[in-house]
């Protein structure tokens, strides 16, 4: 019987060590983005996906305890990928907008945006009213695309030109094959910022805020919440601002303030 028991123990106890790195390994937090989406999600010199949101979507990771994936998903199709739980969650400069709450949720807000316009530097174009009869580049799905569709007919595009990602869209408006660009302006403005064969002529007041997007009752939701609660209070986030904008964010936006998720 000792022979026995002795065995059984030395099992057990190469089981216990073999199981414990699997039941210690933490869990997987599964996020899609829009890689491409300067300066919140792309690839540096060596490969690597860094920017404002990968950033602040590995702190929260870190934060609580699980490892961050990061898997590159079209803007357009971030939303079913959600809603299916390919991934957790999302972000790629998301808007929220009341139409999407209906569908998904969100964490609160960590940036306060609006749209712009882009042309080339020697387009003659110098905003809004100059758009008749040209055509006009949008990312595919976003509050841009929206925008463009609702007041085509107030600027008299011609035609909407559909892209998945801002890097087509400007070389496309370089080749000459747009004449604008509506986009997110913290965006087209870092992507410019060296590139004195573009420039932005007009801002699009749209009242936009940026959040991490989850399927609509998901329970992370909520613990992702509580984290950028926190981040706002150490100032990580204003931190991030900073470090991708190159100036602090005002004390009013919601870089600073915590003003928890959006609720229909």
């Amino acid at each position: 019987m000792r022979t026995r028991r002795g065995v059984m123990s030395i099992a057990l106890a190469i089981l216990a060590c073999v199981s414990a790195p699997v039941m210690a390994a933490a869990a997987e937090f599964r996020v899609g983005a829009n890689i491409g989406n300067v300066p919140w999600e792309f690839q540096d010199a060596s490969g690597d996906n860094v920017g404002f949101e990968i950033d602040l979507v590995k702190e929260i990771g870190k934060r609580l305890g699980m490892t961050v994936s990061i898997v590159n998903i079209p803007f357009s199709g971030l939303f079913a990928a959600v809603e299916s739980g390919q991934i957790d969650a999302a972000v790629s400069s998301i808007t929220i907008t009341r139409q999407r709450l209906d569908s998904v949720g969100f964490a609160q807000p960590y940036y306060d945006s609006d749209q712009s316009l882009a042309v080339t530097a020697d387009s003659g174009l110098k905003g809004l009213h100059d758009l008749a009869g040209k055509i006009v580049g949008v990312d595919t799905g976003s509050t841009g695309d929206i925008w463009a569709m609702q007041h085509q007919a107030d600027f008299k595009i011609a035609a909407i030109q559909r892209y998945e990602g801002l890097s087509p869209a400007m070389l496309d408006l370089a080749a000459g094959r747009i004449d604008g660009y509506i986009s997110d302006i913290p965006a087209v403005q870092y992507y410019i910022k060296d590139k004195p064969a573009y420039r932005v002529v007009e801002r699009i007041p749209t009242g936009e805020q940026y959040s991490i997007m989850f399927a609509r009752n998901a329970a992370l939701a909520d613990k992702v919440d509580a984290v950028i609660t926190q981040l706002k209070k150490e100032s990580y986030i204003a931190g991030l601002y900073e470090k991708w904008f190159g100036v602090k964010p005002e004390a009013t936006t919601t870089s600073v303030k915590a003003v928890g998720r959006p609720r229909l």
